[in-house]
């Protein structure tokens, strides 16, 4: 199918087939007169229809001066201004219907949302035509059969039995074969199946790369937003030298744009960029609109790092002479507002334009400049503004209020910011919970205890969650003051109120060994070490440890000391003097941990999470090597191992680099012979000798991070690697009287232990997993006759945590 193109853009190769003699019916447009000599292949060969292939090399005659030479699709060079894209297949009726394949994405198209005047009518500008030959034409009936039966059977089969079939092939199939295969599964829209005959096809020894068949598929497949396939042939095209039509950059871009995984918009902004470097393509506004918006709507802790996209796009806008409208301009005041560090003089430049564009700021900008003069704590333009809010919103939004505290407060003026308090209650009946957290935070680093104290009654008596940070301001108030036993009754307030939180008992800890009762403090110690959301940290150490040191409880203190090395806990240095003298008699050096490893439990732990998915980068030089632990964040299960992982390999975690579903353990050379094992060229493998480390800590690791469980009860194991290593796994789950089965779905392999296996496996890993996940993860029970042979996995309509990417 095609677009349809203005008079002035279309191919002379559409009005060439306009030209020829048509029989007397109504009329068709010179598109669908072309596009009805494009048939899909028929079973009665004494009806040959005029083809594709001889019209392409009667325009070759006539337009080029070597006829005899095939069809060639030349470099795009960054300099053109050609937009052009490769006209889709028809469906199983051979018609071609324009109207379904129209550039404009509603789901994406977001010119109305910004006000844009851009001509939806307008379209890419045609490419060459694929150059396909019919059944008709082949020579060899054995040949044409041989293809009918593929374009018939292929699509009906998964990915594997598809390929076995391919295979069986070899011995006759070739480059045009292949080709007209891949395009009759586009042409009954079985693009899925169209992309793996392509993918064969680049394996074999006879493959000739087309563009005109990469860009087809890719274009295709990037409309039904599968963007990791149609990347995929985008970097193919790129690593022939060529460069993509301008549609396929912005149908993946789109495609990128339409998934909320995280590292989607990334892709899109580093595709946008080589669209306008490389292929040196002017974007349409929609496109512009489409990236902006997915920016300024991304999660807002992420959204402050695209500022430099953002200005970009802003910036290509500004250059291809579009007008600017409202939104684009209040999105990057938005952006601005969030940054650390403040660009005040950028802020004032987009207000100036937005005045001399004869745009008046709305209630947005506004807020987004009080949010801006927060972080400054710049009092006058705060009030400047605030004022212009008050001329122009009857009903202030709650944040603005937040913001105008947090003004005052930087100031030191933190009665003012009470006053701004009271107003927003006057406004509304009970004030929002970031209103009620600003002013007690504000209140408790006035030190005003009895204005703070009325505050966070009124707080909690509203029903408003969370109270945990409030707590936490009142605690830390209550410790500089030296009202430790007002500080005890608000800890026991946050127990019996809020979910346990590490920085709450670390300061009740805190509090109990500076006043001297040691014995309290260890029963906090254990209740940290044993709640499995808080645990202990280097903090809660070396507070207990100045503890004992103050007490001359030196074993104590030596029994911390070896828990501190154990966890390569940091030792602050004015206790490392006092430790020195303590242990001398045992001719023991006290210093800092610096060379790390891991124990037994961890070291096991990471065999099942290596095994259920978690990745190894390394060095150039294979030296040091990172591990990259990805999380769902739709995954109730994932959200709690994420909290367990952080604790036991804390030490490790590079935390600069923590995103909400993904950190990363610091660059090590310990790690070398995980990296060995598993990845050992760059590609996940399972080790040879896997079958001597399925501890049951191990396989509980490996359930909680790459299973889980269906709704029938049974248990799946996630794997990628070899069928060899399957099977050894499969062998040592047989030796430990666990029958299973194995299904491969796409690059995975899924182990399935059903039945009673999946309850016999639960009692294996059963002390190993995590307390919160039990109730999630434990099997249903089974009764003892429930015959195993029967048992089957729908892995197709599973409830599984991966999506399709994964097996991709």
């Amino acid at each position: 199918m095609q677009l349809n193109n203005r008079p002035q853009d279309q191919s002379p190769f559409i009005f060439l087939l306009s030209s020829l003699p048509t029989p007397v019916k109504p009329y068709l447009t010179p598109m669908r007169t072309a596009i009805t000599l494009l048939r899909s292949l028929s079973t009665h060969h004494h009806h040959r229809r005029l083809i594709i292939h001889r019209t392409l090399t009667l325009f070759n005659t006539l337009h080029t001066p070597h006829p005899t030479n095939p069809i060639r699709f030349p470099l795009f060079h960054a300099q053109s201004s050609v937009s052009n894209f490769v006209e889709q297949l028809a469906g199983e009726d051979g018609n071609w219907d324009s109207s379904k394949d129209k550039l404009d994405n509603e789901s994406f198209n977001f010119d109305a949302c910004f006000g844009s005047s851009i001509d939806d009518s307008e379209k890419f500008k045609a490419s060459a035509s694929l150059d396909v030959k019919e059944l008709d034409e082949l020579p060899e009936q054995w040949r044409r059969s041989k293809l009918a039966w593929l374009c018939k059977e292929l699509p009906s089969h998964k990915p594997a039995t598809l390929v076995r079939i391919l295979n069986a092939q070899r011995k006759w199939a070739n480059q045009d074969d292949m080709t007209y295969l891949v395009v009759h599964c586009l042409r009954i829209r079985q693009n899925e199946t169209g992309f793996r005959v392509y993918k064969w096809m680049m394996q074999q020894h006879w493959f000739r790369f087309d563009f005109a068949l990469a860009t087809k598929l890719a274009d295709l497949i990037g409309k039904e937003r599968k963007y990791l396939k149609c990347r995929e042939i985008f970097d193919d095209i790129i690593n022939h030298g060529l460069i993509p039509t301008e549609y396929t950059f912005h149908i993946l871009i789109i495609s990128y744009l339409s998934s909320s995984n995280r590292g989607c918009l990334d892709e899109a902004c580093v595709i946008y960029n080589r669209m306008i470097q490389l292929g040196g393509y002017s974007p349409r506004l929609s496109l512009h609109n489409s990236l902006f918006k997915a920016i300024v709507t991304a999660p807002e802790d992420s959204s402050k790092r695209y500022l430099n996209p953002a200005e970009f796009v802003f910036h290509q806008m500004v250059t291809s002479g579009f007008k600017i409208h409202n939104d684009i301009y209040s999105g990057l005041i938005w952006l601005h507002s969030h940054q650390d560090t403040i660009d005040k003089e950028r802020i004032e430049s987009l207000r100036a334009e937005m005045q001399l564009s004869g745009i008046e700021e709305s209630k947005e900008v506004l807020v987004s400049v009080l949010r801006a003069c927060s972080k400054e704590g710049d009092v006058e333009e705060a009030e400047k503004t605030w004022k212009k809010l008050l001329n122009l919103a009857t009903r202030i939004p709650s944040q603005a209020f937040v913001y105008k505290m947090e003004v005052y407060a930087k100031n030191g003026e933190y009665m003012r910011s009470l006053d701004v308090f009271k107003s927003l209650q006057q406004q509304a009946s009970s004030p929002s919970t970031s209103g009620f957290h600003k002013i007690i935070e504000v209140l408790c680093k006035a030190q005003a205890a009895e204005l703070a104290e009325s505050v966070m009654k009124e707080f909690i008596e509203s029903g408003k969650k969370p109270l945990t940070p409030s707590y936490i301001n009142l605690m830390d108030m209550y410790f500089t003051l030296g009202m430790h036993d007002k500080l005890e009754y608000t800890f026991l307030q946050s127990v019996e109120n809020c979910r346990p939180n590490r920085t709450v008992y670390n300061l009740y800890l805190k509090s109990m060994v500076h006043i001297g009762n040691l014995e309290k403090a260890e029963d906090v110690l254990r209740q940290m070490q044993n709640l499995e959301d808080v645990g202990v940290d280097s903090k809660s150490c070396n507070a207990i440890l100045m503890g004992y040191l103050d007490g001359r409880e030196y074993v104590k203190a030596e029994k911390i000391y070896a828990l501190m090395k154990e966890k390569k806990f940091h030792i602050e240095p004015d206790l490392i003097e006092t430790l020195e003298q303590v242990l001398s008699s045992n001719e023991e050096v006290v210093k800092n941990p610096t060379t790390l490893k891991l124990n037994k439990e961890q070291r096991e732990a990471l065999v099942g999470l290596l095994l259920g998915g978690v990745k190894i980068e390394s060095d150039e030089t294979r030296k040091n090597h990172t591990l990259v632990f990805k999380f769902n964040e739709n995954s109730g299960v994932h959200n709690v191992l994420k909290k367990r992982i952080r604790n036991e390999y804390n030490e490790w975690l590079d935390l600069s680099s923590e995103k909400d579903d993904q950190f990363t353990t610091i660059s090590h050379s310990y790690f070398g012979f995980y990296a060995d094992q598993f990845w050992p060229q760059g590609q996940p493998v399972i080790p040879k000798l896997i079958h001597r480390w399925l501890s049951p800590r191990v396989l509980a690791y490996w359930y909680m991070y790459g299973g889980y469980k269906t709704s029938s009860g049974d248990i799946l194991l996630k794997l990628r690697g070899s069928e060899d290593g399957v099977d050894r796994i499969v062998k040592a789950l047989q030796k430990k009287s666990l029958t299973c089965k194995v299904k491969r779905k796409g690059g995975l392999f899924w182990i399935g232990l059903l039945g009673s296996n999946s309850v016999w496996f639960w009692k294996l890993v059963d002390p190993y997993i995590v307390a919160e996940l039990k109730d999630h993860l434990k099997p249903e029970r089974f009764s003892s006759d429930l015959k195993e042979e029967s048992q089957t996995i729908d892995f197709d309509k599973s409830d599984s945590d991966y999506s399709e990417d994964d097996a991709s």
